[in-house]
């Protein structure tokens, strides 16, 4: 096995599909296809089983994409140490909700991006913190920017308490702040019932001796904001999106009192790369608030 063949792996698992992982490879698709094949029968098992158009990871293979991710890894420190680091062409992925990304791209990448001007940034958008976590355990994202809790086989660096506030449509007659209380019977845009993060609010609405009424209930973020811009409900969220709520001709209102959640950067349980270990540094340090 060479790291040809590991790239191969990778690329195949990434992409779904041979077509779209020989493309990503500037490869033939039946060369990458023999590749494979020849992998598997020289180590004696299936990394790869089709499923319609494109391919599924076996059981076996899931350890074997794991493996080759972390010796990539390795080989990429490695090279990186031969040059000093921080050359050109040295890449960070970051994981992040679309609602945590407005802090990360305005404060935490800039700082980042004056001290290591050489590095390439790829933020890897997901739609949840489970997203992120699995971003993250499978190795596409060398951090992950998300609320806490997260699993414990990944650790976390706290940064921030970040306030959950109300997103309304104009024209409601509120105060700001809006007493909790204020949200028994409001319609509200929530997560999908059962859900871990509509267990999150409903333990929130329990402590306060509250119950909205569920207007909307949907795991799909995309359809948050739109909801509430047709008057359908409010929504609960973070202060982060209150400029893109107030873009968007919506009325943002603090809590009283005010729920916060930690914000974290999290990552597997290893040995960070040297790009990565400097970003946990810095957003440590506070010198991008």
């Amino acid at each position: 096995m060479n790291l040809q063949q590991l790239r191969y792996v990778v690329a195949t698992a990434e992409h779904r599909t041979m077509t779209d992982a020989a493309r990503s490879l500037y490869i033939a698709q039946p060369a990458l296809s023999r590749a494979i094949r020849d992998l598997e029968r020289e180590l004696g098992m299936t990394l790869f089983a089709r499923s319609g158009r494109g391919v599924v990871v076996t059981a076996q293979g899931r350890r074997v994409v794991k493996l080759a991710r972390e010796a990539l890894d390795a080989v990429r420190e490695i090279e990186a140490l031969a040059t000093q680091s921080h050359t050109a062409g040295a890449e960070l992925r970051i994981a992040s909700t679309p609602s945590l990304e407005p802090g990360l791209a305005g404060r935490l990448l800039p700082a980042y991006v004056a001290e290591h001007p050489g590095i390439r940034v790829h933020i890897v958008r997901c739609d949840g913190r489970d997203s992120v976590v699995t971003a993250v355990r499978e190795q596409r994202a060398d951090l992950g920017l998300t609320d806490l809790p997260v699993p414990t086989d990944l650790v976390s660096h706290p940064l921030e308490r970040q306030e959950i506030v109300l997103i309304s449509p104009p024209g409601l007659d509120l105060p700001d702040p809006v007493p909790m209380s204020r949200l028994n019977g409001m319609r509200l845009v929530l997560p999908g019932p059962g859900s871990p993060r509509r267990r999150e609010f409903d333990q929130i609405f329990t402590s306060y001796g509250v119950r909205p009424i569920p207007a909307l209930e949907s795991d799909e973020r995309a359809k948050w904001l739109p909801a509430v811009r047709e008057g359908q409900a409010s929504l609960l969220w973070y202060r982060g999106m209150a400029e893109q709520a107030a873009r968007a001709g919506l009325v943002v209102r603090s809590l009283d009192p005010a729920p916060r959640k930690i914000i974290a950067i999290v990552h597997a349980r290893k040995r960070l790369p040297a790009t990565a270990q400097d970003f946990v540094t810095l957003a440590e340090g506070g010198s991008a608030a």
